[in-house]
C-alpha cells in the first residue's frame, strides 16, 4: 500500500516530527477555504524518497506529532490503528491528518 509515499523525519528540539504524504502530491498547490488561498505541498515539508511500509510505520509510532497527507498515507495509519476510521480531515479536497503524541505527566 505505501507505493508512491514520501517521508521526511523533522527533529524540532524534543520533537521527532514525521510528514508523509502521497508522492504524487508533491509541488500541487491545494485550495484552502472560501479565499482561493492555496498551500503548496513541498518535498522541504514532506520529503522526496520514496519509503517502505515498514520504514514508515517504524516512524510513525515513534513520532511526537505526525502529519500524513493523500489517501494511501492516511489509510496506512488507519491500518495500523494510529488513526481511527473517518479521523482524518481533509485539505484541498485530499485526505490530510495530523496526529500529536501527549506525554505522561
Amino acid at each position: 500500500m505505501p507505493d508512491g509515499i514520501v517521508m521526511r523525519i523533522h527533529r524540532v528540539r524534543a520533537e521527532f516530527v514525521v510528514a508523509a504524504c502521497d508522492a504524487e502530491l508533491i509541488g500541487q498547490d491545494l485550495p484552502v477555504g472560501p479565499t482561493g488561498h492555496k498551500v503548496k505541498v513541498t518535498s522541504f515539508f514532506y520529503g522526496e524518497r520514496p519509503v517502505s511500509r515498514e520504514e514508515l510505520v517504524w516512524a510513525l509510532k515513534r513520532a511526537t506529532v505526525v502529519n500524513l497527507l493523500g489517501s494511501r498515507a492516511v489509510a496506512l495509519a488507519v491500518d495500523e490503528g494510529l488513526l481511527e476510521p473517518g479521523g482524518a480531515g481533509s485539505l484541498g479536497g485530499v485526505p490530510h491528518a495530523e496526529i500529536f503524541t501527549i506525554p505522561d505527566p
